[in-house]
């Protein structure tokens, strides 16, 4: 089991909690985790940049010149590539830029990206808290008390609007809840301050996953 301490809002170590070491001492996949981050910022991709070739371009299509005689090179209609304000060759067209991970592939990707952070003391467990109304200097001060700076990411149980008002004005700090995080926002941020029943619930939901890989290689 790892042991880490629970911490208030004011910094101070109320108990320790147990995680299962299935959940936060396996072996942390990197090529897996590598995939997981190119498929999502390709996803983030819109892939509607557009450009319009000779046939789309306006103008006439008549012959610019004839053919023989005047001692030029020979030409097709202005709105050939080649001049100016004709069409382009080979632009980019509107296209989905889409990567599919197997579901397996991106479970297995969070779990180790959660165990790369515990294993490298980048995890912070906190109480389970609200704000009664939006206010930023709240999570300034909470970030304080923690001594953690940098890009931090706040992992919740359950949706608090307060609270993500509260966090969405300061620079480099998200929040999200424990069911809507992606290996991409764990690897981007510095530290994770993940709430006591957040870290139940993803403990519960990864834990059987490294227990059934350890089953699999014995």
């Amino acid at each position: 089991m790892s042991t880490l301490d629970v911490h208030n809002k004011s910094g101070e170590v109320l108990h320790q909690k147990e995680l299962s070491e299935t959940f936060t001492d396996v072996e942390v996949n990197g090529p897996v985790i590598h995939q997981c981050v190119v498929a999502y910022l390709a996803n983030q991709r819109q892939g509607d940049a557009s450009t319009k070739s000779r046939s789309e371009v306006k103008g006439s299509g008549r012959k610019l010149y004839r053919q023989k005689g005047t001692g030029r090179a020979r030409v097709g209609d202005a709105k050939a590539p080649n001049r100016v304000h004709g069409g382009v060759a080979f632009g980019p067209k509107p296209r989905s830029y889409r990567q599919y991970t197997p579901k397996k592939v991106r479970r297995l990707g969070i779990h180790s990206a959660l165990a790369d952070r515990f294993q490298n003391q980048q995890c912070l467990l906190i109480e389970d808290f609200t704000l009664e109304r939006p206010r930023t200097k709240d999570i300034i001060n909470i970030l304080k008390a923690l001594n953690v700076d940098g890009k931090v990411l706040l992992v919740l149980d359950e949706h608090s609007p307060n609270i993500h008002l509260s966090v969405r004005n300061i620079p480099q700090v998200h929040s999200c809840t424990w069911n809507t995080l992606n290996v991409y926002q764990i690897m981007w941020h510095d530290t994770l301050i993940i709430t006591e029943k957040a870290a139940e619930k993803l403990e519960s939901k990864f834990a059987s996953t490294g227990s059934e890989a350890e089953g699999q290689d014995s």
